[in-house]
């Protein structure tokens, strides 16, 4: 029975498998795509993809049957929340200027399998993102012509009643998607100027409600006669911000867009602050003055600002808010129809997704096969699909997303540093360590004995430490510590932070409802999880940093990501059941994806089972002494049963 069982090494090179990271080329710049997107461009395409259905829908959804007029805090948390990831987007984007957004970051840092998950999950947001804002155009047409074509639909086709599908189908919602990827297929700058005219009528519409919304403001519909601000307390505050999250998805558009950027190093950054905070003050006062308007338990979910204004006897503004809110829908059906297609290209550049994806057209430089196909996937789904089902599940993959952007953020800090900034000059060969964006391997290589020379004197003088080394005032109280590679510590370190916050949430969320504990249990737990992530994070940062960059750097790392994935773990486990069951299928579906296909067509597999010609190297095999034994490894065409000859040199320190 022996036999059948896999040996050590086999399972170990399995896992290693699993974990390799992408190798990036000399020269990030390189690209297939065409680089015409402005600072502008960007900035616009972020606000396109978070103002849209989340403004004019879900801010009445909230409202009305989670959180009342406290929506209002929901979207600051939200917002905060955001805040975190968009930081750690923001650096990826300026040093990794590459199509894949949060696929790529986590392919680049943690490794394949989780890049792969990402990358996933991902696909699935873009599409019901997509398919949810369709539905919601389609609602708000139908509401200008007082709902004449569902009434028509439901007449003639019929309607379901089966859980998560809609009532009927909705034909104007896959329509609408249908042209919109017309729209796509024509590149870049059709998308942007597209998108810059969408952008434009719908601040313009915003600008409108906030201003005639506080002049109709009536603060008694916040009073204790209407439920009071908070009606549903802080339970419901934290279940509507998970909710929320589904308004802030949009601007990872940008991140994904950083390959068609003209200077992504500057770019990605600043469009990433303008959009973000405009959008998360646009939501913040249009829910204030949606809740202020009318009463937040006689909200129309579908169409909320729209009923607003018609109730208050301003039928006219309320046909324009209308209006307005489909140019607004517009831009996000731009946005994610223009965000898919590349996830899925890289994936597909990678060799981890079907080939066919990574085809560019030549005139229009977009992937135009998977512009096309997602977009008729999309337009089923928006066709049979109920909006507030396809809402719930958009928040646990942004989510998860955002958390592994964040601990993908930790890792490439303490990690070996590639190189100055995101390109290197022509012609420069970056050795194995930095192409691979890893720690240090076993056995340290260089090119010539006088390079292992000047690092003995380096390391003499303790001036210059490593990324992901033990910091010098840390080595005396935690020596031990020492012995491990650079980032090794770090790495494990943060396995266990995570870890620590999904128990801390766990018990956060469920201690007192679900698995009812006692007081002194439900503490000493809290205290020992709380104990664990906080040990965690000052072991982490008792190592040193890369230090700083040209581009863009997050501050306060670590402790700005692990806030980042604490909060997004905690929404996690605040969204339904049923939620993550149907999670749950689509990652075993990933998985089946990824064994059948990925992890054989990947180019890192690939790349490795090329044969690797070695010149001569001096390999540096550490000891315990003061001493260390240098040995040049020459290539034999036929090397001896025993050990290799060696030219043995010691070099005392």
């Amino acid at each position: 029975m022996a036999r059948w069982l896999p040996r050590s090494t086999d399972l170990t090179r399995f896992c290693q498998k699993l974990n390799r990271v992408k190798t990036l080329e000399a020269d990030m710049m390189e690209t297939s795509f065409n680089r015409c997107l402005s600072t502008i461009d960007l900035t616009l395409l972020g606000i396109g993809g978070m103002v849209g259905s989340g403004l004019y829908v879900l801010t009445g959804t909230v409202a009305k049957e989670i959180a009342g007029p406290a929506v209002i805090v929901s979207f600051i948390i939200a917002g905060f929340a955001s805040l975190l990831a968009a930081l750690c987007y923001a650096e990826f984007g300026a040093r990794v200027p590459k199509t894949g957004s949060a696929y790529m970051f986590t392919y680049v840092s943690v490794g394949e399998i989780w890049a792969f998950l990402i990358g996933w999950n991902v696909l699935l947001e873009y599409m019901i993102g997509g398919a949810a804002v369709a539905r919601a155009w389609s609602g708000y047409l139908d509401s200008i012509f007082n709902h004449k074509i569902k009434n028509f639909t439901e007449t003639h086709v019929g309607t379901w009643q089966v859980p998560f599908l809609a009532h009927y189908p909705d034909f104007l919602a896959a329509a609408i998607l249908l042209v919109a990827t017309a729209f796509i297929s024509f590149g870049a700058k059709v998308s942007s100027w597209l998108n810059h005219v969408f952008s434009a009528v719908s601040m313009g519409v915003i600008l409108f409600i906030l201003i005639m919304g506080f002049v109709l403001a009536q603060p008694k519909n916040w009073s204790a006669q209407e439920g009071g601000f908070a009606p549903y307390g802080l339970s419901g505050i934290m279940a509507g911000t998970a909710t929320c999250f589904y308004a802030f998805v949009g601007f990872d558009v940008i991140a994904a867009s950083s390959e068609e950027a003209r200077n992504p190093q500057k770019a990605v950054p600043r469009a990433i602050a303008f959009s973000l905070g405009l959008a998360t003050g646009a939501y913040i006062l249009v829910s204030m003055v949606l809740t202020l308007m009318v009463p937040w338990h006689t909200l129309d979910p579908d169409s909320a600002l729209a009923d607003a204004f018609y109730r208050r006897g301003y039928s006219w503004a309320g046909f324009l808010v209308a209006a307005g809110s489909i140019c607004a829908m517009n831009t996000v059906l731009l946005s994610n129809l223009f965000s898919l297609p590349r996830i899925v290209y890289a994936m597909a550049e990678d060799g981890l997704f079907f080939q066919v994806f990574s085809r560019v057209h030549p005139r229009t430089q977009v992937p135009v096969i998977g512009i096309v196909v997602f977009g008729l996937l999309m337009a089923l789904l928006a066709l049979v699909f109920d909006l507030e089902a396809l809402v719930q599940f958009l928040s646990i993959g942004t989510l998860l997303a955002y958390t592994f952007v964040a601990a993908s953020i930790i890792v490439l800090r303490f990690q070996q540093q590639k190189a100055d900034g995101p390109t290197q000059p022509a012609g420069s060969q970056p050795n194995p360590e930095q192409r691979e964006g890893i720690a240090a391997p076993e056995l340290k290589e260089y090119e010539s004995f006088s390079d292992k020379l000047q690092l003995v004197g380096s390391d003499k003088s303790k001036e210059h430490r490593e990324p992901g080394q033990l910091k010098a005032a840390f080595e005396p109280y935690l020596e031990f510590l020492s012995d491990f590679y650079p980032g090794e510590v770090v790495t494990v370190a943060v396995v266990t932070l995570m870890v620590s916050a999904v128990c801390l949430c766990s018990i956060l969320v469920f201690g007192n409802t679900h698995l009812h504990l006692p007081t002194w249990s439900y503490s000493l737990l809290l205290v020992l999880f709380s104990l664990g992530f906080v040990l965690s994070l000052l072991l982490i940062w008792a190592h040193e940093q890369q230090r700083s960059t040209q581009t863009f750097q997050i501050p306060l790392v670590p402790l700005s990501p692990a806030l980042s994935i604490v909060l997004n773990i905690y929404l996690m486990l605040k969204l339904s059941y049923m939620t993550w069951l149907r999670f749950a299928i689509w990652l075993i579906l990933g998985l089946l994806v990824y064994f059948g296909y990925g992890i054989w067509h990947s180019k890192e597999n690939l790349r490795e089972s090329r044969p690797q010609r070695v010149s001569a190297r001096y390999v540096v095999f550490p000891s315990g002494s003061l001493e260390e034994t240098v040995q040049a490894v020459q290539p034999s065409p036929q090397p001896a049963a025993g050990l290799p000859d060696t030219d043995t040199t010691e070099v005392k320190r």
